[in-house]
């Protein structure tokens, strides 16, 4: 068997023991199903929210807030850590205000876009915005400052303009650290619209889970916590195989060979 059929079997087989523990100890008492309801009480409400047509609009309003969120945030962010990397002057003016703005806890900023854009899409995206643009900023920042001075110094030696030198030496070597946040930011532009949500809508999987939670219905939060983490899985793996297809020329690590 591959060595990658291995890792999903011993990962399958780890999960599904797990799962039956937890069944066991709630059919036996020993786990109150108040606080942790059992497996199969969660697949039921699950499959009670597949059923419905509002719960496929809940999915829909967060995968758009989610796609919105990453792109606005990898664009901006992008384009700063380029324009701040091929600036050392410009960067020393704004890093002070980078590292203030940075530093400040981005749950702290939801209340704040609430007010300022309301209960829909703009505030959700604001907040996704903010988490992931930092990721990208960093990255493409670190990536341009990391070219290789050989290969600098070749092209202006050979006289390249500056729109040549972005084109095919600064890009190219930010290329792989900016592909290599892509995943990360999937992650917070998923984490900004459910925490956004939470906080206050009329839609979305956080506000299913924030539902759930004001009811006292343990159920219905462990299960929107399930679906949350299967979205956030199904998206990863689209991000993989768009970063895999991005980067074929980029060896395969040692234990792939």
């Amino acid at each position: 068997m591959p060595r990658k059929g291995k890792v999903v079997l011993v990962q399958v087989a780890i999960v599904l023991s797990l799962l039956l523990v937890w069944e066991a100890g709630v059919q036996a008492g020993l786990i109150d199903p108040f606080f942790f309801p059992a497996p199969s009480t969660l697949v039921a409400r699950i499959g009670e929210w597949m059923s419905t047509a509002d719960f496929w609009t809940d999915v829909g309003v967060t995968l758009l807030e989610t796609i919105l969120s990453f792109a606005a945030g990898i664009a901006i962010g992008t384009t700063l850590g380029i324009w701040l990397g091929l600036s050392p002057f410009a960067a020393e003016v704004v890093q002070p205000f980078i590292k203030m703005f940075n530093a400040i806890p981005r749950i702290l900023l939801g209340p704040i876009f609430v007010i300022w854009f309301g209960l829909g899409l703009t505030s959700k995206v604001a907040l996704g915005v903010t988490l992931v643009l930092f990721v990208a900023f960093f990255n493409t920042f670190q990536g341009v400052r990391e070219v290789n001075p050989v290969v600098l110094a070749n092209a202006r030696l050979l006289r390249a303009s500056k729109w040549s030198l972005l084109r095919h030496v600064y890009l190219p070597s930010a290329t792989t650290w900016i592909l290599s946040s892509l995943r990360v930011s999937v992650g917070m532009a998923v984490m900004g619209a459910v925490v956004a949500e939470y906080l206050g809508s009329s839609a979305g999987l956080g506000h299913l889970i924030a539902q759930a939670e004001g009811v006292l219905d343990a159920a219905g939060v462990f299960a929107g916590i399930i679906v949350l983490s299967a979205f956030v899985v199904a998206l990863d793996a689209l991000v993989d195989r768009a970063e895999k297809r991005l980067l074929v020329w980029r060896p395969a690590p040692a234990h792939e060979v």
